[in-house]
């Protein structure tokens, strides 16, 4: 008997010893403490691949793989449903702090909750992690910048003020861990324009450098801790942001106390080499950035690290220095440590888009409104009013209220949607949309059912689908069916039984027939691939990691013809979303727009601009627009 209760006691001893093997492992000594332990254990080559973003897993010491890049700007980015708030401009406009603290704090619980979802299924990829690249705090000096809309606007002390509590809200208050780390970016003097923000050298005085662009981030790092900054695109004074010994190391480290890490801008660091010619190649660029205090490539120049170290370019002490930054953090993420020891690792997806925190987008959304004018008295209106008229091209159109860096809400509620759950229901609506946003690029909708046929016989409506276990329309299908269109939105659920959620393909065909002759664009958006073909040519294709991208082609068809068409789209990350999308020739809408208008009581106008029109370095050269900003002020 007691050799076998001997045999169990040296049993469990034995799987103590194997399930903690490392100091790093052991949660009970300091962060410094394990973290040198690792840096110890690894090569220099190792140590060099978890510099860059998609940072691989390090198998021999069970560090698991790491997608370093994640958003977060005005609500969890990129990965499917999330409560959606104001876009950043919007929640300045607020110039409620506290308010913005919640805000933050709702979305780090929505980001919690999505990575502990995801580590339970081992995916670990981009848009996954909880290391977020906000808030941005570039000062809005230019409102033809873009960008803009991702900022607090051009008041240096109300973006500080509004930054610190959003970060405080990101990160957390608890005293052993982050609930995420947050970013602030791009620094520094990174304001437009788009177009040349590759290239751009920003020269600035010394006051406007202290006054204007400096504050923000300064009030980040010492009144809300923040953890991570990223170096901007452009140069500064000659000298590219991210390898800008002064700017990171003088001011950010030793003037202000930072004591997080520094991640560069997308493929920043190429740029110090490729545009703005500070540095031979890859290996030369790769060593100044790591040499003047960038710890983190969003890019690949990392890599050549180990090269630029053989030729005497970096050396292993300043490689070192940047990796331990790195996973300083990660600690401080509670990554490495028991489950149960991490307060946020409770928290499930029942918080995402939930109705408490819909109801706090609501209120931010509410506060977010400013009333420039209200001539006579005009609002608020009378709800017992007799007839309104809804005209303008915004004013039935998601995408507009979803800004940039965005996730998608479960119900989005459009100005034309709210007015007519608000008016009486003897009120009389008029809804139409007047123009196009701008001239050429009108407003899409999806494909309705009445417009297809499952065969040239045209005798069943609907498309014909087949339903894939994989990705790659590979095997026979899983399922046989017909929809009536294309228009679905997979967040947390698959489209039938026994499918994987992100591995699966689904190929739509039969025929479309036009009721009016005309240009027409047809398109759509899927995520993460959607290809289109009609009369078996391929006519758009997107495949794409980021995120889901309106794209169409524009075609000439006839009235009452049948056109061959086949949609084919596959998911394989994060989550699943497919429409089918075009736009119809229509000459009479000014008309009818114009005929409401006269007809109506009162008239509300949606006007403006859209994510379409301005953005970060978006193609796209129409009137009034270029590269993703404004080339003048005039209305589009």
């Amino acid at each position: 008997m007691k050799k076998v209760i001997l045999l169990i006691l040296f049993s469990r001893l034995l799987f103590a010893q194997s399930a903690q093997l490392f100091p790093f492992q052991n949660p009970n000594l300091s962060v410094e403490e394990r973290v040198n332990d690792l840096a110890n254990r690894l090569t220099l080559q190792e140590k060099i691949t978890q510099m860059v973003f998609n940072a691989p897993a390090i198998e021999r010491l069970g560090i698991p793989e790491y997608n370093w890049w994640n958003e977060s700007l005005h609500g969890v980015a990129r990965n499917g449903l999330a409560t959606v708030f104001p876009q950043a401009i919007g929640l300045a406009a607020t110039w409620n702090k506290e308010l913005v603290h919640q805000v933050g704090n709702v979305i780090s619980d929505e980001a919690r909750a999505k990575y502990n979802d995801g580590i339970s299924k081992n995916q670990r990829g981009l848009y996954q992690g909880l290391t977020f690249w906000s808030p941005n705090i570039n000062i809005f000096r230019d409102p033809r910048w873009g960008r803009g809309q991702e900022t607090y606007g051009e008041d240096p002390y109300l973006t500080g003020k509004i930054a610190v509590n959003f970060i405080k809200g990101l990160q957390g208050n608890d005293p052993n861990y982050f609930k995420v780390v947050a970013t602030s970016k791009h620094y520094a003097v990174h304001s437009g324009p788009e177009p040349d923000r590759h290239s751009f050298n920003a020269e600035v005085s010394e006051y406007d450098l202290r006054e204007t662009y400096l504050p923000a981030f300064k009030m980040s790092v010492q009144d809300a801790n923040v953890q991570s900054i990223m170096c901007a695109y452009n140069s500064l004074r000659g000298n590219a942001c991210c390898s800008n010994e002064p700017l990171l190391n003088k001011i950010l480290r030793e003037e202000w106390g930072f004591n997080g890490y520094v991640v560069s801008d997308c493929w920043a660091i190429q740029d110090i080499w490729q545009c703005h010619k500070q540095a031979e190649d890859a290996k030369e660029a790769a060593a100044i950035s790591v040499k003047a205090g960038t710890d983190l490539n969003c890019g690949v120049s990392f890599k050549y690290l180990f090269e630029a170290y053989k030729n005497n370019l970096v050396g292993e002490e300043e490689i070192n220095v940047a990796f331990k930054r790195l996973f300083n953090a990660r600690f401080k993420l509670g990554m490495f440590d028991p489950i149960e020891m991490v307060p946020f690792n409770k928290i499930n997806l029942d918080v995402v888009d939930s109705k408490k925190h819909k109801e706090l987008a609501l209120q931010t959304a509410r506060e977010s409104i400013v009333l420039l004018k209200n001539e006579n008295n005009l609002l608020p209106l009378n709800k017992n009013i007799r007839s309104i008229a809804v005209i303008g091209p915004n004013a039935n159109d998601v995408e507009v209220l979803l800004g940039n860096y965005n996730g998608f809400p479960s119900i989005a509620v459009t100005p034309l949607e709210g007015i007519q759950k608000k008016l009486k229901s003897k009120t009389k609506i008029y809804y139409e949309t007047g123009c196009d946003i701008i001239e050429g690029m009108p407003n899409s909708v999806v494909i309705p059912a009445n417009y297809f046929y499952t065969d040239k016989s045209l005798r069943q409506r609907g498309l014909f689908a087949e339903v894939f276990n994989n990705a790659r329309f590979e095997g026979t299908p899983v399922i046989k069916k017909v929809d009536s269109k294309i228009d679905f939105w997979w967040f947390l659920i698959i489209p039938v039984k026994n499918l994987k959620q992100n591995d699966f393909s689904i190929r739509w065909s039969g025929y479309i027939v036009p009721q009016k002759s005309g240009n027409y664009k047809i398109g759509g958006m899927g995520f993460n691939g959607l290809h289109i073909y009609l009369e078996d040519s391929l006519i758009v294709q997107d495949d794409g990691e980021h995120g889901p991208l309106k794209k169409f082609a524009e075609l000439n068809l006839q009235k009452g013809k049948a056109y061959k068409i086949r949609v084919d789209y596959y998911s394989s990350a994060r989550y699943s979303m497919v429409q089918l999308l075009w736009t119809i020739p229509d000459e009479d809408k000014e008309k009818r727009a114009i005929e409401f208008a006269k007809k109506s009581d009162v008239v509300i106008m949606c006007m403006g601009i859209s994510p379409r029109l301005e953005g970060e370095e978006l193609e796209l050269n129409v009137n009034g627009f270029s590269g993703g900003d404004r080339t003048s002020l005039d209305l589009p």
